[in-house]
């Protein structure tokens, strides 16, 4: 069974049907710690940081998961990942960062709303680990 939502509805419609918190965030219904907006993204930090620094990127346009995306979402997912370098520097994150998108269940995604997970330590912290093989 396909899950997906339908791509021909229109992104007001899809914006109603986002009931997540990051919805609700979007819609000034919850407090959140902003650090940046304009009119297809905005960033706020994560209420459950896993490293001194931690912040998420959304889109505007409600899309569940990065599965969801669309050739017609490429400029947006384009304009998402080169803003985390910027917003990493304006936090302080200049030796590095790690970003993360987790995707559906089984990839750890606990908000069904895309969203790019950005995180690291200031200089002078402790690097954060590294993964490790995948294998």
């Amino acid at each position: 069974m396909n899950t997906r939502i339908n791509n021909s509805v229109n992104a007001d419609m899809k914006a109603d049907l986002n009931t997540t918190i990051f919805g609700k965030i979007l819609r000034g219904e919850i407090p959140c710690q902003k650090i940046y907006e304009d009119d297809e993204l905005f960033a706020f930090h994560d209420i459950h940081p896993i490293a001194e620094v931690h912040f998420l990127i959304i889109p505007k346009k409600f899309i569940p998961t990065l599965a969801d995306v669309t050739a017609d979402d490429s400029a947006l997912l384009g304009k998402m990942l080169s803003l985390a370098p910027l917003l990493a520097k304006q936090q302080g994150l200049i030796e590095g960062f790690r970003t993360a998108i987790n995707t559906g269940k089984l990839g750890g995604q606990d908000v069904y709303h895309l969203h790019i997970h950005v995180f690291g330590n200031r200089p002078g912290a402790n690097a954060l680990r590294a993964m490790g093989a995948l294998t």
